[in-house]
């Protein structure tokens, strides 16, 4: 940052000055946990031994500082700090499926906003009677991609619907796609303009001025893979084709990570289906309440506080195992 001329290109510098920013605050936070660690060993060294008790909060709290910071270091692949294109389908379940993406976007919503992540909304198509068919959103944090690509998967909803006048047990399934966002082409993956059919649309649901009355909306169509992807959000076209470029290069570079997994899973004996009834979590709301995560085994009876955004737990055993 102290070159010559850094300040010129503006672009660079910001994106510069937001990594030393990160890297600052991360070398402070361990810093600060390595002097409380010190000063700590120092009091309880110097206390009796029937005051050592005195000191039990601070040893909690030094541990939980720890183990997020900890986590952290879990993130190794280069596209973890990279903002995170997530999106939800409603599945099996008719009614009640579009009902649990509508459910599932408000949670992911909350636990966005727990984190201080900023999101919005990229494009959403409404259910005919109630919820939402599918929903995109772009969630720009720290290592918001390296967190929430655990969430990739079938999610499974069990309970009592309410859109059934004999308020019968229902089973509904939603998929959670989630890549990161790309501002430029991945070396080996370079899209080539020809392989791109692009339409143009009018935008769906709320907008101001202008947003709803002009072909702003557009769609892309990665013509080798047959990769669609869908940006309504801007009221420029422009801005609306730039941001649906970004997705595509990530669901390329998903897509390629993905082929390379089922070659090894190949080599291994170890091929498994990736069907609606490989569900990675189920939400059960009756007869009994409990979340469970079925490829960590960690579960919990507060459903409540799951749906309301509390989905570290699930997140940091998946990363951890």
């Amino acid at each position: 940052m102290g070159e010559p001329g850094f300040w010129v290109d503006t672009k660079r510098a910001q994106e510069v000055g937001e990594r030393f920013g990160a890297l600052k605050h991360k070398w402070e936070t361990w810093s600060n946990i390595k002097d409380d660690v010190e000063l700590v060993a120092m009091m309880i060294e110097e206390a009796k031994e029937d005051n050592l008790g005195a000191h039990e909060a601070k040893l909690i709290d030094l541990e939980r500082r720890f183990n997020a910071m900890e986590l952290e270091t879990l993130f190794v692949s280069e596209y973890d700090r990279a903002p995170a294109i997530i999106s939800i389908h409603a599945g099996a379940g008719g009614v009640d499926a579009q009902d649990w993406t509508s459910m599932l976007s408000r949670m992911y919503l909350r636990f966005f906003e727990s984190r201080g992540w900023k999101a919005n909304v990229l494009s959403e198509t409404r259910g005919t009677e109630a919820g939402t068919k599918s929903i995109t959103m772009r969630v720009e944090g720290e290592y918001c991609y390296g967190y929430l690509k655990a969430e990739a998967g079938v999610h499974r909803l069990v309970r009592l619907s309410p859109f059934n006048a004999d308020a019968l047990r229902q089973t509904s399934f939603a998929l959670v796609d989630v890549v990161p966002e790309l501002d430029h082409d991945v070396e080996g993956m370079e899209i080539d303009p020809k392989d791109l059919r692009t339409d143009t649309f009018m935008a769906g649901g709320h907008g101001g001025q202008s947003v709803n009355t002009t072909y702003s909306a557009v769609r892309i169509v990665h013509i080798p893979t047959g990769i669609t992807v869908q940006c309504q959000n801007e009221r420029s076209q422009q801005q609306n084709k730039e941001t649906a470029l970004k997705i595509l290069r990530g669901k390329l570079l998903q897509r390629t990570l993905e082929q390379h997994a089922h070659e090894l899973h190949a080599l291994r004996g170890e091929v498994a289906s990736a069907e609606w009834g490989n569900q990675i979590r189920s939400y059960v709301l009756h007869p009994y309440q409990m979340v469970k995560d079925h490829r960590t085994g960690v579960e919990t009876s507060d459903t409540e506080g799951v749906l309301n955004g509390d989905l570290l737990p699930f997140i940091e055993a998946w990363l951890r195992r």
